[in-house]
């Protein structure tokens, strides 16, 4: 490794960001390949699996046009074309702002059907915590690293890690048995899994985590078992069924 700021370093650097884009559209893409992707090669799973609903079709292309962004605007820092990337980075904002909203509208719509979330053996009212705070943390993360853009190391990982915290859905979906029936749990916690190259990044660069790291990752880690917890409260229920009423 080179020191920092030299060529290698800051080359090594774009690699890794841009390695970490990439892996993150797998997973989406995993996760939602037969019931969106390629649904066309998958018409008897997407028509017992496949949401009815045009808004999760329409949410699910934002959340992919999300992932396709991160990762360009990962190559274009490694091309040097940080104009661009401050250009696409206001758009970015705008599509974040898109998703948040549907994403919010679509797991409400979810939680009125009366199977509730597909595929997921959770009663509705409860899963519904899910995807809330998944959207809450998304737009919390995303805020912060527009407020930091001019701080190149903070700005990065808020993105990074705000792509992380909306994984859930995804990884819920992807094509395992052991996943489907871990439940909860089982999805949260092979979603924190992708935080673990970002500290050994920083470990290995900064020989210590980056402050955001550690926020970010604890924010997020330290939401889920709380929201598990939060969901059998009568407090919980009470607004879930405001909410979706």
């Amino acid at each position: 490794m080179g020191t920092p700021g030299t060529t290698h370093s800051r080359q090594s650097e774009r690699s890794f960001f841009t390695g970490m884009a990439v892996a993150l559209f797998a997973a989406v893409f995993l996760g939602f390949a037969r019931t969106y992707f390629l649904r066309a090669l998958f018409p008897a799973f997407t028509a017992h699996h496949g949401a009815p609903e045009t808004i999760f079709y329409v949410h699910g292309t934002t959340v992919a046009l999300w992932y396709v962004l991160l990762v360009v605007q990962a190559r274009l820092v490694a091309a040097r074309r940080i104009d661009l990337h401050r250009t696409l980075g206001w758009a970015g904002a705008a599509l974040a702002g898109l998703m948040i909203v549907l994403g919010m509208h679509g797991a409400i719509v979810a939680a009125r059907r009366p199977g509730g979330f597909m595929d997921i053996p959770v009663p509705p009212l409860q899963f519904l915590v899910v995807p809330f705070f998944d959207m809450v943390l998304f737009a919390l993360f995303v805020g912060l690293a527009i407020s930091q853009r001019k701080n190149p190391q903070a700005h990065k990982r808020w993105m990074l890690i705000a792509s992380i915290a909306i994984l859930t859905a995804a990884i819920a979906r992807w094509p395992f048995g052991f996943m489907a029936n871990g439940g909860p749990p089982m999805f949260f916690g092979v979603t924190d899994l992708f935080l673990l190259p970002l500290l050994a990044w920083d470990l290995y660069t900064r020989r210590r985590p980056h402050v955001v790291t550690v926020v970010g990752g604890l924010l997020l880690v330290t939401s889920q078992p709380l929201r598990l917890i939060l969901s059998g409260t009568p407090l919980w229920n009470r607004f879930a069924e405001w909410l979706i009423g």
